[in-house]
């Protein structure tokens, strides 16, 4: 059988040769590459194709958490050991999140450090002894730590909206927006709202008892505004049409969903004088959702809207309470326009 392959990156030379020297006395490895910023790992990696990568995330070039999920892809079978001296319960989280196969602290015995090397070669996940507590803690208080403006936040981005329909929805400036945000990545370990969203996925009670639409939508109904609800799986086309009713009328509350299952929620929350709904939600269909918007709000109006307007598209849509189908490239803004003018008029 042949050794095991594998590659060192640690910006420290000095580092570096502690763990070469630590690993000599393994049987059934050989180290083929050893480099010190991202840019060298990148090119160690696909000039070797190795068995397994220790590395410390923290070198130059190098974004810990999107490059080692971007490896992860490119290299399935890579078994990536992670040494570094960094024990923050997040940041371990999300690259355990990312791909990684161990974590291990640099401040363990260098016997501890062979170990992890055979059991993550193994094809089993290796974590140090002094981050198991943590992590298990992590785990059972991790929505306790996060505020709930985070969360909120959190429930904002899995949904889709950009900064400017956060701005909207919670009263703040686009740059506060953006600088709580930042802080919210920071203290996920993360760099980007795709990261971000991705994160939310891989640990869902981050969000705690945070409805899926947050509790500000409930302001519509004390307030007495109108408001609409536009339900599209494309978040542009939703933010598109958004756009468009706002400018037009910006007293008019505007909310988006995504599925069935948001769309109803905003109904039960704001009550909207009109839903717009497109025939298509990925996988769902936007007929149904009518049909369960009319049972449970009789007086909603509803216009389906479809990129292939159908025949029969239009005869399901009316049989489930719409008052009228249009074909998608008709709804510009003197159709919204229109179609609001005849809701409110109706209000």
């Amino acid at each position: 059988m042949r050794n095991a392959r594998l590659i060192l990156a640690d910006d420290h030379a000095v580092v570096r040769a502690g763990i070469a020297n630590a690993l000599a006395e393994l049987t059934g490895i050989t180290i083929v590459a050893e480099v010190g910023d991202g840019s060298a790992l990148l090119a160690a990696l696909a000039t070797h194709n190795p068995d397994a990568l220790l590395i410390d995330v923290t070198m130059p070039s190098f974004e810990p958490i999107g490059d080692i999920g971007h490896i992860r892809a490119r290299y399935p079978m890579l078994k990536i050991l992670v040494v570094s001296a960094y024990d923050d319960d997040i940041y371990v989280q999300g690259l355990l999140g990312a791909g990684v196969n161990g974590y291990h602290l640099k401040d363990q015995p260098l016997s501890d450090l062979r170990l992890a090397v055979q059991r993550v070669l193994a094809g089993e996940r290796w974590i140090c002894s002094p981050l198991v507590d943590k992590l298990i803690r992590l785990h059972e208080d991790l929505p306790l730590n996060l505020t709930e403006r985070q969360r909120e936040l959190l429930a904002y981005l899995q949904k889709g909206l950009d900064n400017h329909a956060i701005a909207r929805y919670t009263g703040l400036s686009v740059k506060t927006v953006e600088n709580h945000l930042t802080r919210l990545y920071r203290h996920l370990g993360v760099q980007s709202r795709l990261e971000a969203v991705s994160y939310i996925r891989q640990h869902p009670t981050l969000l705690g008892r945070t409805a899926s639409v947050p509790v500000a939508l409930r302001e519509v109904e004390r307030s007495g505004r109108q408001s609409l609800l536009i339900v599209d799986d494309n978040v542009r086309y939703r933010t598109q049409l958004r756009r468009m009713v706002s400018k037009a009328y910006p007293s008019v509350a505007v909310y988006e969903a995504e599925d069935t299952g948001t769309a109803l929620q905003v109904v039960r929350e704001t009550g909207p004088c009109l839903a717009l709904i497109d025939v298509v939600l990925g996988d769902e269909n936007g007929i149904d959702c009518a049909r369960q918007v009319h049972a449970y709000a009789p007086t909603v109006r509803m216009v389906l809207f479809s990129a292939y307007p159908d025949r029969e598209f239009h005869r399901q849509s009316l049989a489930a309470g719409a008052v009228a189908f249009l074909d998608k490239k008709d709804l510009d803004a003197a159709a919204l326009r229109e179609l609001i003018d005849d809701v409110l008029a109706a209000h």
